[in-house]
């Protein structure tokens, strides 16, 4: 899969508008300020194909990208986000409703940022990822924040507060160094190709 051959494709403001599915997806679901969007443009060489923002919840729309033929899907971030609660209640229905449709689900990459320990919305993602039988991945965010062995420390403490079921791949990245980013493109082209 060439990540190299990215564009974007749609936006979506409610899971009624959205498509049908027309192949596997991949999408990426995390906490507003997690840097979802910097990974993406990592992950895609670009610069601002996905918009990047200082103000967490920028993402207030379902994105679709257009990777090599096959779809990379942006769903907007939930938790931090200082917007008003009609549109918190939106973006909750609009991640629901996109996971409850009858899509082409290869994997959901759940971001966590390395930092901090899972918030109960994280804890919260990843039940329901595993409840629903979705094939998921935990990708932790932001790595560069943290030295090497803070790292791993941080890696094994978000696994076991997670009780992640044996076999979940938990990659560490940085946007800002590229660390992990590979593995991903990797674990993302396994999924597709299945």
């Amino acid at each position: 899969m060439n990540f190299h051959n990215a564009s974007f494709k749609a936006a979506y403001g409610t899971s009624a508008q959205l498509p049908p599915s027309t192949g596997p997806e991949v999408s990426f679901a995390g906490r507003s300020n997690v840097g979802k969007s910097s990974l993406l443009n990592k992950l895609m060489y670009r610069k601002g194909l996905a918009k990047v923002s200082s103000t967490p919840g920028k993402t207030a729309t379902i994105n679709f990208y257009d990777v090599d033929g096959r779809d990379l899907v942006d769903l907007p971030g939930y938790g931090f986000a200082k917007v008003s609660k009609s549109e918190k209640g939106r973006w909750s229905d609009l991640i629901e409703g996109y996971y409850n449709q009858d899509r082409d689900f290869a994997l959901v990459v759940s971001l966590i940022d390395i930092r901090h320990d899972p918030s109960a919305l994280d804890r919260n993602m990843v039940r329901f990822l595993q409840d629903a039988e979705l094939p998921f991945a935990i990708v932790l965010t932001k790595a560069d924040k943290l030295s090497k062995q803070q790292q791993q420390k941080q890696r094994a403490a978000i696994k076991k507060a997670l009780d992640l079921p044996r076999g979940t791949p938990l990659l560490v990245t940085s946007s800002e160094k590229g660390e992990g980013i590979d593995e991903l493109r990797t674990l993302i082209s396994r999924a597709m190709e299945r």
